[in-house]
């Protein structure tokens, strides 16, 4: 008992370091990605820490299983360098011994992760599509600030001002192409309607429209008093289905190739987790006496080629090529089989050692 305690202690301890890190890098890049976006003009600045936490739900299993993976491997190599090994297998010990507190260890962990792929990272993913095309359904005007150009499909929009209720703008540019013809309208002032049927349209008042070929001499002016330009579409704004979104029941109530390709990849993440726990049983050895990264080398090839080989599966099956059980299974077996093999070897070696001693 004292042992299971002390091998559950210390793989807490490295687990909570190494999800620490690599939770900081995660949310590091993704928000570098989103300031992009936002200072792009693509997405509202206030959009950005909601995201933030949408994301960081999505790629939790990813983390939870890298994180399972890697405190294993270090607390296991440390035993090894500690010559903690040499006398735990001259005590007549097998590797096979830590299993069971590792397993004690993970299993809560890898039910998480379960969760987490199963339901709440697609949720996580759903209302991130709502709440970006919640906030592109806004006042296309509320979006622009003062100075600053900004794209609205086809067209490029500028303002030089904005009214202290931001209903209205003042002069106002817009720029646009239509049949190879340049068209380019100001206008002192301009709100924006959204029609009874969800269209949307950027409204100018009392303004000009040029409009002529690049390069030519040639061109056209027209004064109007109200000219109306569509922004977008109420077909335009709706959600785009993905199997990425939907709910597992979903995906099992309609069983197309990309909605079995989708439930093969939430279910092969947290059988990845299981896999690499164990794999990472086996992969631990170090030799004191040689170099300490020899086996993390091997560890992170070990977990990209999983990955890839999974990314593979999932293809095939969404493409038709693979039936759902054989993608499914194909990859975890492959590893499994790579195991137990390394498992006999780690014990056949030690067994020839204490039979040469």
């Amino acid at each position: 008992m004292i042992f299971r305690r002390a091998v559950v202690r210390e793989c807490a301890n490295v687990a909570g370091a190494v999800f620490v890190a690599l939770f900081a890098i995660l949310l590091t890049t993704t928000l570098i990605r989103l300031l992009g976006q936002a200072a792009g003009g693509k997405l509202a600045s206030e959009a950005v820490l909601a995201l933030l936490g949408f994301g960081a739900i999505n790629y939790l299993p990813i983390i939870l299983s890298l994180t399972l993976f890697i405190s294993v491997l270090l607390t296991l190599s440390r035993s090894y360098r500690d010559s903690e090994m040499i006398i735990w297998f001259s005590a007549g010990q097998s590797l096979t011994a830590w299993v069971g507190p590792v397993m004690l260890f993970a299993l809560p962990l890898i039910v998480m992760v379960a969760v987490l792929s199963l339901f709440l990272s697609p949720w996580a993913l759903s209302k991130s599509a709502e709440y970006r095309q919640a906030m592109s359904q806004r006042e296309e005007m509320s979006q622009i600030k003062p100075g600053a150009f900004r794209e609205a499909g086809s067209r490029v929009f500028f303002i030089e001002g904005i009214t202290a209720d931001e209903l209205a703008v003042k002069n106002i540019f817009v720029s646009s192409t239509q049949h190879g013809r340049l068209g380019v309208m100001v206008s002192r002032e301009g709100t924006q309607e959204t029609l009874a049927n969800g269209d949307r349209f950027a409204v100018l008042l009392k303004g000009r429209r040029y409009e002529g070929t690049p390069g030519s001499a040639e061109y056209r002016v027209m004064e109007f008093e109200r000219y109306a330009v569509r922004i977008e579409t109420r077909e335009a704004r709706a959600v785009e289905e993905s199997p990425k979104t939907a709910f597992l029941t979903d995906l099992l109530r309609n069983p197309t190739d990309a909605n079995k390709a989708e439930l093969l990849w939430r279910l092969a993440i947290p059988l990845q987790a299981l896999n690499l726990v164990l794999i990472a049983v086996p992969l631990s050895f170090v030799n004191p006496r040689a170099g300490r990264g020899n086996n993390l080398l091997l560890a992170i090839l070990t977990f990209l080629i999983y990955g890839n080989l999974i990314n593979v599966s999932q293809a095939w099956v969404a493409q038709g090529k693979l039936a759902f059980g054989i993608g499914l299974w194909a990859a975890h077996l492959l590893i499994f089989v790579i195991l137990v093999v390394l498992f006999l070897r780690r014990i056949a070696v030690y067994s020839w050692r204490r039979a040469q001693a």
